[in-house]
């Protein structure tokens, strides 16, 4: 019975655990794991954790290298996303290592990396699994003698201010920020090999990065806008990552500039409260029925539609764009179609069956900048004409019918003829 009992409780404290989980019906009911270097980020980094509490995330703070900390149990995830705030930390505690954080994005969760100077190996390992990759030189920082903050002026410049923002609504939201963002901390590259990470904040023209406290022997590795501040990643299975060199960024001392607007609106795309999309009540049907067919048959006349929302932060919106396609596959697409919207959500495409019979899909393919990426597919065969299905007389074979009924009434005048003249 005491057994029993143990039992019983373990299964009622993990139930709250697991019912938070993502759910693509309330993208922003989230658990959130943050793994610090220090407490004292709590209170330092007090705003934007705020802004995240008052969005609805549960964010629950550990130690970096607690050996108590997991991402799962019982091979159920605990958590829909984790901030890693622990530049510094040379192992992880518990079961987490590279591998699980990869597994962890591989099962459609989402990451932020924050860096600085003090970068562990440990950190620039998962950046790089990201497709990012740190400036090699662990004593680089991004240094900029025109574009620095004011405050400093007298400094080693960098600390510094850009506005070279990415030119996507869906991932900065559409209201401009005014401010330019300040930065200190290490600048990285991008892949070239992975198509999917995007520059959110670059740097500027004057820009390089170099040991600030050392004279340069030779040119800098990165330089100008090649230098990525803040970049993300949407993966195929629509997980986001936000990977930045600079800590310090997300920190209450940046008063006066557009740090926290920043932060905001980008965080709002990295946890799904912009740019998630859902596809609903996809239909096909012959026009002027209703009912959905097994078959259909060559030549008919089709009418497909689906219905597709964005969530808005706090319900689902309809999704208004004029590039949502379906096609008509069988090996290749033999119907490519742009589906018309009613600007509510409902998109809807009619045509002609092929002269094709075989076994085809309705498949819709979207992928947009900064929006999650819908696949969708539904299979139906397609048959020929029935014996008794084809037209009586073709109009195209008149020519044919009127040369033989010609002939043959020419036959019967000419035998007339033939018999009864001398």
């Amino acid at each position: 019975m005491a057994k029993l009992l143990l039992y019983l409780t373990l299964a009622t404290s993990l139930i709250p655990l697991f019912s938070v989980a993502f759910s693509p019906e309330n993208p922003t009911d989230r658990r959130v794991l943050v793994l610090v270097d220090d407490f004292a980020i709590k209170s330092s980094h007090s705003l934007y954790f705020g802004s995240l509490t008052s969005r609805g995330f549960q964010l629950e703070f550990k130690l970096a290298d607690d050996p108590n900390i997991g991402l799962q149990r019982y091979g159920q995830y605990l958590y829909d996303a984790l901030v890693l705030f622990c530049p510094s930390v040379e192992r992880f505690g518990g079961s987490i290592d590279v591998a699980s954080i990869v597994d962890f994005v591989d099962s459609g969760h989402d990451l932020i990396v924050a860096a600085d100077s003090n970068a562990s190996d440990l950190i620039r390992e998962v950046a790089t699994e990201c497709g990012v990759d740190f400036d090699e030189d662990p004593a680089a920082m991004v240094i900029d003698h025109i574009n620095y903050a004011v405050s400093n002026f007298d400094g080693d410049h960098t600390l510094i201010a850009s506005d070279d923002f990415i030119k996507a609504d869906v991932i900065l939201g559409s209201k401009k920020i005014e401010a330019p963002v300040l930065f200190q901390g290490i600048g990285h590259s991008l892949n070239p090999a992975n198509s999917l990470v995007l520059k959110v904040l670059s740097a500027s023209s004057s820009a390089y990065s170099a040991n600030p406290k050392s004279k340069l022997s030779n040119p800098p590795s990165l330089t100008g806008s090649a230098i990525s501040l803040v970049s993300v990643v949407q993966a195929r299975n629509n997980a986001r990552i936000l990977i930045t060199g600079s800590l310090s960024m997300f920190s209450n001392r940046h008063e006066k500039s557009g740090n926290e607007q920043f932060l905001t609106e980008i965080s709002k795309w990295v946890f799904h409260e912009r740019g998630h999309l859902k596809a609903v009540n996809v239909r096909h049907h012959k026009v002027g029925e209703s009912d959905e067919p097994a078959i259909y048959r060559i030549n008919d006349d089709l009418e497909y539609s689906v219905e597709i929302y964005e969530w808005s932060g706090t319900s689902w919106e309809p999704y208004v764009s004029d590039d949502v396609q379906v096609q008509f596959y069988m090996m290749s697409p033999y119907v490519l179609k742009t589906l018309s919207t009613d600007q509510k959500g409902h998109y809807s495409a009619e045509f002609k069956v092929p002269d094709v019979y075989g076994v085809f899909q309705f498949k819709v393919e979207y992928q947009r900048l900064g929006y999650t990426s819908l696949s969708l597919s539904k299979q139906i065969p397609v048959r020929p004409y029935r014996h008794n299905e084809y037209e009586r007389f073709l109009p195209a074979a008149y020519p044919y019918y009127g040369s033989a009924f010609s002939m043959m009434a020419g036959f019967f005048i000419f035998t007339i003829v033939h018999l009864y003249s001398k």
